[in-house]
């Protein structure tokens, strides 16, 4: 039995990608093993996915100045070690990252070990830590076409991204029965992101009565952040986080508000969902969704509002348009060639293992 390394983590969107990689190989005979971070999000979604999970010490890679810079750098080194002798007891045929600060001390000691790395990059350019790991992989798989100018060398390959069967398998009688909504109104999903976002969810209620003329909201809103003073409001739902009830809620869905993740909006994408996007500003980011949500507005997936311009009425406003004009954008949508992601990476992973 030939045994694979995952990595990834920091966000939803660094794991999730992933589970659709392991619920193939599992299938093909392969053993999963997963390496992140003692306190980051993957280490709760891949537990309750069942997978073995093993985790390392890994310093935040940040591009701005904070005191915590001078330490994280020898809890990268300290990770790099742990790593190093984790995948000398496993003895990985391959390990595949999907990004984030804790993939680097993993990726770099698959280089020591000599051991094969594919890598996977979400957003429209590579992320830091892509950036940093890049000398270190074998190939490098990206979602946009775009992306493939950033990549040295021939290790680029354009696969799209690997989406989960079960967001493709949702049954929307379950999630009615969930939320405790009826047919007769439309459903407007709202994500913050796996981590939420303050100002949507302020919009969002502040904008809640007009909203509920139109909408049955379910409002996944992030830890911490559900306000019992809306608990009782009839046709808003509100949740922390949603995971084996997502397909479900999806498939029920309309339309969609959304920050502009890759993750996110490509699995929207699969599921024909037209789509208001509300990037993560580059004051609070790289501006990789504003890149991400700019190409998706380009293609007539989705139309985008910037948080700088957020308000409850323009958020209305917003949510209107794109809800008048949803078959001509599911209409854009149907016509996009999709690959199976999925299946082109485990081609890959088989191919590059065998070396």
């Amino acid at each position: 039995m030939k045994t694979i390394v995952f990595t990834g983590g920091g966000s939803a969107g660094h794991v999730t990608p992933n589970l659709a990689i392991i619920s193939k190989l599992k299938k093909l005979g392969w053993d999963i093993q997963y390496i992140g971070s003692r306190d980051g999000i993957e280490k709760d979604i891949i537990h309750h996915a069942g997978i073995s999970f093993h985790h390392i010490s890994s310093g935040k890679l940040r591009r701005y100045f904070d005191l915590k810079n001078i330490k994280d750098p020898f809890k990268v080194v300290k990770g790099i070690g742990e790593a190093y002798m984790l995948l000398r007891k496993l003895k990985p045929a391959i390990v595949f990252s999907k990004g984030g600060f804790v993939s680097v001390p993993v990726i770099v000691a698959s280089w020591l070990n000599r051991i094969p790395v594919i890598s996977h990059e979400s957003d429209m350019t590579p992320g830091l830590a892509n950036k940093i790991s890049m000398p270190f992989v074998t190939r490098m798989c990206v979602n946009f076409p775009e992306s493939l100018k950033h990549i040295k060398g021939d290790k680029g390959i354009c696969t799209g991204l690997p989406i989960r069967d079960q967001i493709l398998q949702g049954k929307a009688s379950r999630a009615y029965d969930l939320c405790e909504f009826h047919k007769q109104k439309p459903v407007l999903l709202i994500m913050g992101g796996s981590l939420g976002a303050q100002a949507i969810n302020k919009a969002v209620r502040d904008a809640l009565d007009p909203l509920l003329e139109r909408f049955q909201i379910v409002h996944i809103c992030g830890k911490g952040h559900v306000a019992d003073t809306y608990a009782k409001r009839r046709g808003y739902k509100q949740f922390e986080f949603i995971n084996d009830e997502l397909a479900d809620v999806l498939a029920m869905t309309d339309i969609v508000l959304s920050r502009a993740g890759a993750t996110s909006i490509f699995e929207f994408l699969a599921l024909g969902k037209p789509m208001l996007l509300i990037p993560l500003t580059k004051q609070a980011s790289r501006g990789d969704q504003i890149l991400n949500a700019a190409s998706f507005e380009k293609k007539g997936y989705a139309r985008v509002l910037f948080e700088e311009d957020l308000s409850a009425e323009t958020l209305v406003q917003s949510l209107d348009g794109v809800y008048e004009n949803k078959e001509s954008i599911a209409n854009n949508i149907r016509t996009t060639q999709q690959s199976n992601a999925a299946d082109t990476i485990i081609d890959l992973i088989q191919q590059i293992s065998l070396k």
